[in-house]
C-alpha cells in the first residue's frame, strides 16, 4: 500500500441475538406453543373439521404465527426483531379478539381454540406470551 492510499476495513455486523437471557425462555415457550397448537389443530382438522371449522382453523393459524415468531427469535438481527414485534402485536390482537368473541358469543365456537377465553385452556400463556415478547423485543432494539 502506498502512502496516499487509505486502508479499507470491511466489517460484517453480527445480527443482534434475541435468544439471550429472557429470549431463551421465549423461544422455548413459543416452541412448546407451536407443537401444541399445530398438533392439536392438525388432529382436529383431520378428524372433526365439520364440528368447528372456525375454531380449528384459528388454532392452525395461531400455530403458524407461533412458528414464525420462534423462527425470527432464533434468527436474530434487527429485521427479524421487527418482524417478530409485528407478529407478536398481531398475535395479541388475535388473542384479545378471539378471547372476547368466545365470551360474548360462545355459540360461534362449539369447540375451543388456542386463543379461546384468552388462552385459559393453555394457562393464559397465549395472552401473557405476546406481552412478554413485545416487552423483550422492545428492550432488545439496537441503536
Amino acid at each position: 500500500m502506498t502512502s496516499g492510499e487509505a486502508e479499507v476495513v470491511v466489517t460484517q455486523e453480527r445480527p443482534t441475538r434475541l435468544t439471550s437471557g429472557p429470549g431463551t425462555l421465549l423461544v422455548w415457550l413459543y416452541g412448546v406453543m407451536v407443537v401444541g397448537a399445530v398438533s392439536r389443530s392438525i388432529y382436529q382438522i383431520a378428524t372433526e373439521f365439520d364440528r368447528a371449522p372456525l375454531a380449528y382453523t384459528l388454532s392452525a393459524l395461531a400455530g403458524l404465527v407461533y412458528g414464525f415468531i420462534t423462527y425470527t427469535l432464533v434468527r436474530g438481527g434487527e429485521k427479524a426483531r421487527r418482524a417478530a414485534l409485528v407478529c407478536c402485536a398481531a398475535e395479541l390482537v388475535g388473542v384479545l379478539t378471539v378471547g372476547t368473541w368466545t365470551l360474548v358469543d360462545p355459540s360461534a365456537f362449539p369447540d375451543a381454540t388456542v386463543w379461546s377465553d384468552y388462552g385459559m385452556g393453555y394457562v393464559f400463556i397465549p395472552v401473557l406470551l405476546p406481552l412478554s415478547a413485545i416487552y423483550w423485543l422492545r428492550r432488545a432494539r439496537t441503536a
